[in-house]
């Protein structure tokens, strides 16, 4: 049984791609037990995924929106100064509470802003303790949601932000194994393309907003030229056999 830990905590907290029964028990009691809930919403203070999955669980009262500049892309000075601001909001919580969560969707290790946020925190508040709490991706409740199987015996996996450039997921695509392609949205029609120049379309699939009332699942087939939401989630699978354990 591991000992208390003494001093400020920050907790990342995976809470899903946006279903809240897929928060995990673990994450669940983090989230009640914290002091303080951070939750990142961006500059148009819209209520987010993670905000929308913590409410079920935790009190409201305990809930800190803290502003990230999470759509900010072009201008380096102005997203550094937000990550500085959202920095100082969180280092203020830690000193007056002990214990801050911050809630993220999917996992806090996965392309998550608490990675930034930790840094930015470590280096204000000494003696700092960083946690986290691993959550379910989107790639992993789309396989679900649509019967998709990630990978099998000896297949690698290959997770590409597309955000990167739709190179990086053509170059993944020419690989072996097992495609999730990341944050497509925007660039539908260049991934679209990929699929086709790598004959990766026949069993690929795109989802968005899982779990959530807007939820849609569909064969990378109909993938065309119109944007979708940003944090869309495709799965090519690896090229297999008929055969039962053919990658055994």
């Amino acid at each position: 049984m591991s000992r208390p830990v003494e001093g400020p905590r920050l907790i990342g907290v995976g809470v899903g791609p946006g279903d809240p029964e897929l928060v995990t028990v673990k994450g669940v009691n983090a989230l009640r037990e914290a002091d303080a809930i951070v939750v990142p919403v961006m500059e148009d203070g819209g209520t987010g995924r993670a905000e929308a999955t913590v409410l079920h669980y935790a009190d409201p009262a305990k809930v800190v929106r803290v502003v990230f500049a999470l759509n900010e892309r072009s201008d380096r000075a102005r997203r550094e100064a937000a990550w500085d601001a959202a920095g100082d909001r969180v280092a203020g919580l830690l000193r007056a509470h002990g214990t801050v969560a911050f809630a993220t969707i999917g996992d806090p290790n996965v392309y998550s802003t608490f990675t930034y946020l930790a840094q930015t925190v470590g280096d204000l508040v000494p003696g700092l303790a960083v946690e986290t709490v691993p959550g379910i991706t989107a790639m992993q409740d789309l396989a679900a949601r649509s019967g998709a199987v990630l990978t099998e015996g000896t297949e690698p996996l290959t997770l590409v932000p597309v955000t990167a450039g739709s190179a990086v997921l053509k170059d993944a695509l020419e690989g072996p194994g097992t495609v999730v392609a990341y944050k497509f949205g925007r660039l539908a029609a260049e991934v679209a393309s990929a699929l086709r120049a790598t004959g990766r379309t026949d069993g690929a699939v795109w989802g968005s907003a899982l779990g959530l009332p807007g939820e849609s699942i569909r064969p990378a087939a109909e993938l065309d030229a119109a944007p979708l939401p940003y944090l869309s989630t495709l799965i090519a699978p690896a090229r297999r056999d008929s055969g039962r354990g053919g990658k055994l």
